[in-house]
């Protein structure tokens, strides 16, 4: 269905399911197209039953969804972009910081090693030092355990450990030295755990730099 509208705009509907039955008419839209407008730009647009217009401009409604500009032959001359949701900006701007991140950790790994055993030394002597950590973590660990044992003997002296009538309430002193002793061996048991973790992500991450590394000194072998 063809719709016209008053003065030089001319606004032309096309429903999906009529679409084939209008092929004739094909050579036609752009010579009417010119011979209503001149060379007036003439726009197209979809509206939100899927009806394909033509005219001298775009109902509000429509102005800031995908649209082209077709010159006075009907022929495209560019397109309009709909206006992008703000998760869509978002997403972009991710993805454009991700780009920028990217190129900058290629420009380190290019400038800082001359080969891929330099990463690998680098990632040794990091290894190394979180295993030192660690030792000196777990020694400490195994010290909090040994308190923690040496109070515990010493609470069964007291209530509510000691079921004897004639037992003594327990100190604070040692109560308070209990709760801190186990607190800080769930901590650095906690620290511990995170250790682990960071030790693999560090090889992790090594291991992808000498990857990125080799494909950007040899990118034909990629």
């Amino acid at each position: 269905m063809f719709q016209t509208g008053g003065g030089s705009s001319m606004s032309v509907r096309l429903r999906p399911g009529v679409l084939g039955m209008l092929i004739a008419f094909v050579g036609w839209v752009p010579v009417a197209l010119a011979a209503t407008t001149g060379n007036t730009v003439t726009y197209k647009w979809t509206d939100d039953q899927g009806i394909v217009h033509y005219g001298d401009s775009v109902p509000p409604q429509y102005a800031q969804k995908e649209r082209s500009v077709l010159n006075a032959r009907g022929v495209e001359m560019r397109k309009l972009d709909a206006q992008k949701s703000p998760e869509q900006l978002a997403a972009e701007a991710r993805t454009e910081g991700d780009v920028i991140k990217q190129k900058q950790h290629d420009a380190f790994l290019m400038t800082t090693y001359a080969s891929v055993k330099d990463i690998e030394a680098l990632r040794d002597l990091r290894l190394d030092q979180l295993h030192g950590q660690r030792i000196a973590a777990e020694l400490y660990v195994d010290s909090l355990h040994s308190r923690l044992s040496a109070l515990q003997d010493r609470a069964k002296n007291f209530k509510p450990y000691n079921p004897r009538p004639a037992a003594h309430k327990m100190p604070d002193d040692v109560a308070e030295d209990l709760v801190h002793t186990l607190n800080e061996l769930r901590t650095q048991n906690n620290a511990l755990v995170a250790k682990t973790e960071e030790e693999t992500t560090l090889k992790a991450q090594f291991q992808a730099d000498i990857e990125r590394y080799q494909e950007l000194r040899h990118p034909a072998a990629r």
